[in-house]
């Protein structure tokens, strides 16, 4: 059928995440099912999953309509099920005995099982086909070495992931929480193999039978960010115009910002005053806001829709957003915009700023380049290189933790939709970087 082939030709990365060496643990938790535990799993996943085809036609709408790249105008915030618009129908479609699903071998003893120190952990969110994939990439910069882990089926398209070390009343740990299609946050514990359930989840839909509330956003989530001086926040951002506070001890939200326009996309925490929040939306504003009294924020004009936002850490005054006209602009908290030049032909979906090179700016985009600039001391960018990698529309681009110039990269190309360089392969890189010294912060709450 057409729409088979068109649904099967869906490979792309959305989203992705970097975890810095000794965050996971360094032998991770193997969970092993017994056939009945998993033929209930497959019951209660096809429960959940029910998505009734005259919603949109078909479920290939919101790949195949460009003007609305994740199908939010059709979105059904009234219907659990119908959230989850791109789920593990692969799993929900298993046998019901599920004989040929189930192994009682264990290979835990093998040796790429167990994480090193001098690992690096990459979370990445896969769409392929109808399944949604949190893919957990072991990088290891010594031995060259670059290999799937783990993955962890999803039940709905991923928009967005964020790294954090909490889970209520359990010691500092590694989990992922998942923004997507869903209203409610999935938070996975990354140190378990084959789980099937979130550690935790960030919001509840309303179930009349149960006689249970709504609890969180409304609809789609599409930035997380995790507070590391104030390890139980969680900050989320939504398709239904809000920015949510959670309590992640109580696993509940602690305030509601409703201070947009439009839908909230872009969030970062201050990285020295854990208070102060960086947030942008599709109302081509950016804000940033003093969460003890969110109410009283400071707001600039883009010229487009923020599609990415960071600070600048080695000037934390300042902050860079990429827009959807395909400009970056740099803007001083105290002073206002510094500049703005027009970085791509597309929108800037991925804008990364080193917090180890002095003056190091990586930006992607749809229009299948990667750029390297130069902003030392806040002048304007100087473009150092420009790289085609031959991975179809860029959706997402950032850099290591641990290795200053290595950067990570995910696109829609189906043959090759995500990778890892470093940018020390290409000699302008090095001829304009390499004699800068490198700048170690104080570390961050994950490794402390």
């Amino acid at each position: 059928m057409e729409t088979e082939n068109n649904t099967s030709s869906v490979n792309f990365v959305p989203c992705l995440r970097w975890v810095k060496r000794g965050a996971a643990s360094p032998n991770p938790a193997k969970v092993q099912l017994s056939k009945n535990e998993l033929v209930e799993i497959i019951k209660d996943t096809k429960h959940k999953l029910r998505v009734t085809d005259n919603r949109t036609g078909s479920e290939d709408v919101a790949i195949e309509d460009a003007s609305d790249e994740f199908n939010f105008e059709s979105y059904d915030n009234d219907d659990e099920s119908a959230a989850q618009t791109l789920g593990i129908h692969t799993l929900a479609e298993l046998e019901t005995e599920a004989e040929e699903h189930f192994s009682e071998s264990d290979d835990s003893e093998r040796e790429d099982d167990v994480f090193k120190p001098n690992d690096n952990l990459i979370l990445v969110g896969h769409v392929e086909g109808d399944a949604s994939i949190l893919e957990v990439y072991v990088y290891n910069a010594e031995e060259e070495a670059l290999y799937v882990h783990h993955d962890i089926f999803l039940p709905a398209f991923p928009l967005c992931l964020e790294w954090s070390n909490f889970e209520p009343n359990q010691p500092k740990g590694n989990y992922c929480a998942v923004g997507s299609m869903s209203p409610v946050i999935e938070v996975w514990d990354v140190d378990i193999i084959n789980g099937v359930r979130p550690a935790f989840t960030l919001g509840k839909m309303a179930n009349k039978k149960k006689k249970r509330d709504h609890v969180g956003h409304t609809d789609a989530v599409l930035a997380l960010a995790w507070n590391k001086m104030y390890e139980h926040v969680m900050a989320s951002g939504s398709v239904d115009q809000t920015i949510i506070l959670w309590d992640m001890e109580n696993l509940a939200p602690s305030s509601t910002i409703d201070a947009f326009n439009d839908k909230v996309q872009c969030l970062e925490w201050h990285k020295f005053e854990g208070q102060t929040l960086l947030a942008g939306g599709c109302d081509k504003k950016a804000k940033v806001f003093d969460c003890r009294t969110p109410e009283e924020h400071q707001t600039w004009t883009l010229d487009g829709e923020a599609e990415r936002l960071a600070w600048n850490p080695l000037q934390p005054f300042s902050f860079l957003a990429g827009t959807s006209g395909g400009s970056v602009e740099c803007f001083d908290c105290r002073k206002g915009k510094l500049w703005g030049v027009p970085a791509h032909n597309k929108e800037v979906t991925g804008l990364t700023v080193s917090d180890q090179c002095p003056g190091l700016l990586v930006t992607a985009s749809p229009d299948e380049l990667v750029k390297i600039w130069d902003i030392y001391e806040g002048q304007e960018p100087k473009l150092v290189f420009e790289k085609v990698f031959s991975m179809g529309n860029l959706h997402c681009v950032e850099l290591c933790p641990d290795s200053p110039f290595v950067i990570s990269l995910g696109g829609d190309k189906k043959s090759n939709n995500f990778t890892v360089f470093d940018l020390r392969n290409i000699d302008e890189v090095t001829n304009t970087f390499g004699s800068r010294t490198l700048i170690r912060l104080e570390p961050d709450a994950e490794t402390q």
